[in-house]
């Protein structure tokens, strides 16, 4: 299914170690960009609760907020790693996942990790050579993932855009 909403350049990739400071992530975001909710070990109720207030500030904003994870949630734009309604956004660290995300439907493959990231510490590094192979050719926006910032997004080729969770921060 096509998405209904424009496919964002800048993505902020949450998860629970960020805390309340998720709010000042957020606010930070420019009109446009996307969220992935990714509050996978979250207790339901405090997730949906979670959920459910992001949507009203991404609404406002204009922001595409997709949700990872197998529970669904009313409003959610899009789903992570997984096809459904919506945008369709997918993690890829290798050239074989990139191209399931495609077949999967996927708009968008988060390529990573780029560089080190504090969120996966001693995660294999791709480096932007390896990274542009993979996202080189895909039917899909190549957004690039891990240790990314703006800085070092000028620095790479072969990408529509970046996420990340610290650089928003």
């Amino acid at each position: 299914m096509p998405p209904r909403h424009p496919v964002p350049r800048l993505w902020l990739m949450t998860d629970e170690r960020v805390g309340d400071r998720l709010w000042v992530a957020v606010r930070r975001l420019p009109r446009g960009s996307g969220i992935v909710f990714r509050h996978y070990v979250t207790p339901e109720a405090e997730r949906r609760r979670l959920f459910a207030r992001l949507l009203r500030i991404a609404r406002r904003r204009e922001l595409v907020l997709v949700r990872a994870g197998p529970t669904r949630f009313a409003g959610e734009m899009g789903t992570h790693g997984r096809r459904g309604a919506g945008l369709t956004t997918w993690p890829a660290h290798s050239r074989r996942e990139a191209a399931t995300g495609v077949r999967h439907g996927a708009a968008v493959l988060f390529i990573s990790p780029v560089f080190a990231t504090r969120s996966h510490p001693g995660a294999v590094v791709l480096g932007s050579r390896r990274a542009a192979a993979i996202a080189r050719g895909m039917p899909a926006r190549c957004i690039a993932l891990g240790g990314m910032d703006c800085a070092r997004f000028t620095r790479l080729t072969g990408f529509d855009g970046w996420a990340a969770i610290d650089a928003w921060l």
